[in-house]
């Protein structure tokens, strides 16, 4: 049923459960597997070239611990993974991957706020769901 998969993979618990829950769709289905990784930088940053190089370094770290530890999984569950380290606004940014690549499905995990902050602020993982133009699975 779905032949190209895309994983969004912030680093969090709810994104290891949805990468968890794509290996195994992915190895049923025989489908091609991307994870994606968007760093999000501030463009107008507050300080000196300095520290946003800082920050830069530190997402770095950060994404490559995420990749590895999703490597290592996708190996276990015998699917090879594709993964890509992009900068960017999060949803905009997986959503232009989404299409320009022409993925048939999306997985994300969920990440719980309060209702005040989904109300007032929403949520990116809501904000994929409505943009998508695929199917989109979200794991609790």
């Amino acid at each position: 049923m779905f032949k190209k998969i895309l994983i969004a993979n912030d680093g969090s618990e709810g994104a290891y459960k949805a990468l968890v829950a794509a290996l195994r769709l992915a190895h049923s289905h025989k489908a091609q597997v991307h994870m994606i990784c968007v760093e999000e930088i501030p463009w107008m940053p507050a300080g000196s070239r300095e520290e946003v190089i800082g920050e830069k370094e530190m997402a770095d770290r950060k994404f490559a611990e995420v990749v590895a530890k999703a490597e290592a999984e996708a190996k276990r569950h015998r699917v090879k993974l594709v993964s890509h380290l992009v900068v960017g606004h999060p949803v905009r940014t997986i959503v232009d991957f989404i299409e320009r690549d022409g993925f048939d499905h999306l997985i994300t995990g969920f990440m719980g706020h309060s209702a005040l902050y989904n109300r007032v602020i929403g949520s990116k993982t809501d904000r994929l769901v409505e943009l998508a133009p695929c199917a989109t699975l979200v794991v609790k």
